[in-house]
């Protein structure tokens, strides 16, 4: 994924910042309200005490003054704690909507988006970056605002105090202002490699846990610790980097204080005693300069929330910039389709494949070579062919995981794009290759695809599945907690759980991309009983390594290289295509055809 800058994208970082910030505005100008009255409170406190000095040097009384000072004090922070609360509680909520937005989208992601990404890196861009978001949407924009208004203020009040101690003080913030001006884009750089490198982490943690029986099967455990501790102190170094230079910013406020402070007393005094200004008027002046830490801290605090937040900005663009499948209509209908017409047909579905051209990325060869084949609505078709003949390929262009890049994929004389896709995969019941399992019950997954199913439904699949006896023996029924991608589960049973769920689903078209490899002798058998049912109502389509799940079959199509070599039944291949011969004689190659792996996908 690449990289952008905060430094290189600066227009585009504030016009997503005020899109975050924009259905709260309202709300943080509340909270910047409260916070401006607790600073108008906090201004007026400097006049309070030269006005107690005052009564002191000609022996008034200043319990009313005190009690004016106690009130402003008490009233100022109330105020100020209720404006803090509102903007933290609004902050909260950007980062909510802004978890919700990003994570649909990602789910919208196109699957070959999805494999050039790093899972885990996608997950921190969810969970650690959007968390950045907090400070910098609500608490900088108030703290510059207020921050901004309150240091004019305080500036002007100080004017009138003295103009001479006034150019004093803005000398010093100026040339203490413009270093620290200096490490700001540092900030960002080490913030955004920060949230890089726990991106990092995230993903060999996510590669850890999917694997984790072979990383411990391998003794890999220290190796693993290893990497995923090489990627935290690679986010520790760029944090400490990035925490050095918040802290220079933090601490060059107090410094810039002291060094006005120690400028006006000096001067000041000299002023006092010359008659230019009254004590009074010094102790307030300086009272102000004290005053000014506040407003000088939000406007530092501003601007370093937003170099921390710009970082992150960058990396949730990146994000929203990966492509995403368009719910709505088919790219190549040219309007919304609603595929009404084809969805009222409840009957199996055709599907025809015209010269289809495909490749999974332009830096890759061509998978599919002109793929031309025909199913009529029922039955059961046969893919066979050795690994990377482009068999799984033919199911993930029907689902639209990909897009062709040449020819047409048709289903009921319809081309795929000009579905609606939640409609094209509502038709579509699919049955991967390693049969996955989500973390949850076991009724969770097997109404994963059709959550509005029957208890009856449910019960006649368990049977049909020869489920029905896992059932039985697990603890709480249904109601089981499978865990971590089925572990709990046998590899029989997921390959099971996965048909039942495909099942339930009732689909127009079913695909089985070797749906029974991990099955033993009795439930393949009675599998194929299922799936040999199930293709008298729908259009059953397979990909198999094993003769006896092929030779059910109504049609085969045999694949070699990304072409279509023959298509027939198995006695006519038998005795027409030699690599169907080959194939038939050493049972398709059945010692190590479990699974067909990525050698046709990227």
């Amino acid at each position: 994924m690449t990289t952008t800058t905060p430094q290189a994208a600066r227009g585009e970082t504030w016009r997503a910042l005020y899109q975050h910030f924009r259905p709260h505005r309202w709300t943080v100008a509340l909270g910047a309200v409260f916070a401006l009255i607790g600073a108008a409170s906090g201004l007026a406190q400097p006049l309070a005490a030269k006005a107690l000095v005052e009564r002191l040097g000609g022996d008034q009384s200043i319990a009313g003054v005190l009690l004016v000072l106690t009130a402003l004090v008490v009233v100022g922070t109330a105020i100020d704690a209720l404006g803090g609360y509102i903007l933290e509680r609004t902050a909260e909520s950007v980062v909510l909507a802004a978890r919700r937005s990003l994570v649909g989208r990602l789910l919208r992601l196109r699957l070959v988006e999805v494999e050039k990404t790093q899972p885990g890196d996608l997950m921190s861009r969810v969970t650690s970056d959007t968390t950045l978001l907090r400070a910098v949407t609500t608490q900088s924009v108030v703290s510059a605002a207020t921050g901004g208004l309150a240091f004019v203020a305080t500036i002007v009040m100080m004017g009138f105090m003295d103009p001479v101690l006034l150019g004093v003080t803005l000398g010093v913030i100026v040339l203490i202002g413009g270093a620290v001006g200096l490490v700001m884009p540092r900030i960002a750089r080490a913030t955004q490699r920060s949230q890089e490198a726990v991106g990092e982490m995230s993903t060999v943690l996510e590669r850890v846990f999917g694997a984790f029986r072979t990383v411990k099967a391998s003794g890999a455990e220290e190796r693993e610790t290893a990497i995923v501790e090489e990627a935290a102190r690679e986010a520790w170094r760029h944090g400490v980097k990035s925490a050095k230079w918040q802290s220079v910013a933090g601490s060059s406020i107090g410094l810039a204080v002291q060094v006005s402070f120690l400028a006006v007393l000096g001067i000041g005094g000299a002023r006092v005693a010359s008659g230019a200004i009254s004590v009074a008027s010094l102790i307030a002046f300086l009272l102000f300069l004290f005053y000014l830490i506040d407003p000088v801290s939000k406007l530092v605090e501003a601007a370093t929330q937003f170099q921390v937040g710009s970082a992150a900005i960058a990396r949730i663009l990146e994000a929203e910039r990966l492509e995403t499948e368009d719910l709505g209509s088919g790219p190549g209908s040219g309007k919304a389709s609603t595929g009404s017409e084809v969805v009222r047909d409840s009957g199996p579905a055709t599907v025809t494949f015209e010269d289809v051209e495909f490749r999974y990325r332009d830096d890759l060869p061509p998978v599919h070579h002109g793929v031309s084949f025909e199913v009529p609505g029922a039955g059961m078709t046969a893919f066979v062919g050795p690994s990377g003949a482009g068999k799984t390929t033919v199911f993930g262009l029907l689902e639209r995981f990909y897009e062709v890049t040449g020819g047409r994929v048709l289903i009921d004389g319809k081309d795929v794009r000009d579905w609606r896709l939640p409609e094209l995969r509502a038709a579509i019941g699919y049955v991967e290759q390693d049969a996955p399992v989500l973390s949850g019950t076991l009724r969770e997954n097997l109404v994963f695809a059709a959550p509005h199913v029957t208890e009856e439904d449910i019960r006649d699949v368990l049977v049909r599945a020869r489920l029905d006896g896992v059932v039985e023996r697990l603890p709480d029924g249904l109601e089981t907690v499978v865990g971590h991608r089925g572990s709990k589960l046998s590899g029989g049973e997921r390959q099971r759980v996965a048909i039942a769920r495909a099942l339930l689903r009732k689909p127009r078209l079913l695909l089985l991309d070797e749906a029974t490899s991990q099955l033993d002798a009795v439930n393949e058998l009675a599998l194929r009983d299922v799936v040999a049912e199930a293709a008298r109502e729908t259009t059953v389509l397979v990909v198999a390594h094993r003769l006896s799940t092929v030779t059910l079959a109504d049609r085969i199509v045999v694949m070699d290289a990304g072409r279509v070599r023959a298509v027939g039944t198995h006695q006519e291949l038998v005795a027409a295509d030699p690599l169907y011969g080959e194939l038939a004689a050493t049972q398709f190659l059945a010692a190590g055809a479990g699974v067909e792996t990525g050698a046709e996908a990227p």
